[in-house]
């Protein structure tokens, strides 16, 4: 009697059967084999050294350098400012900055995020606050009356 090793030899020499694989299956692998593919598998690995992705410095988000932007920015506004500079900024430039401002703070007013308008702790007068209030209802056509009423229907 043959083995079946044998036998699978001659039936692939014949052309009849699976085709001979370089790899032997691991019912048909002796100890030894295994044992000889293992040791194959870890000195390939011991010569390789592990594949790692390539280390990318972390972007930062839109969101945190545009904040870091608008922090200088109002910083340099208010050194300007303290120095008797009304001027630092164009009437174009200052419309843009109070459109944005004010998108901004409402977005995030109505994204649940109660957010105060101002710090507790500012530089900004009650004349300014009042000055500013009274420039943004004038722009969008609105009386203080109707502030009064939609603050009472929303309870903002």
């Amino acid at each position: 009697m043959s083995s079946p090793r044998a036998a699978a030899a001659k039936v692939a020499s014949k052309g009849k059967g699976p085709p001979k694989t370089a790899h032997k299956s691991a019912a048909k692998m002796g100890v030894k084999d295994r044992a000889k593919d293992r040791a194959k598998s870890r000195a390939k690995a011991r010569t390789k050294p592990p594949a790692r992705p390539p280390v990318t410095p972390l972007a930062q988000p839109a969101a945190a350098t545009a904040s870091a932007q608008a922090t200088r920015l109002a910083a340099d506004i208010e050194r300007a400012l303290a120095d008797g500079r009304i001027d630092t900024l164009s009437p174009q430039a200052l419309q843009a900055l109070m459109a944005a401002a004010c998108k901004a703070f409402a977005a995030q007013i109505e994204a649940g995020n109660p957010v105060a308008a101002l710090a507790q702790r500012t530089s900004v007068t009650p004349t300014e606050v009042m000055v500013t209030a009274s420039g943004l209802l004038r722009a969008a056509n609105l009386a203080v009356f109707e502030l009064g009423m939609w603050q009472s229907w929303t309870g903002r």
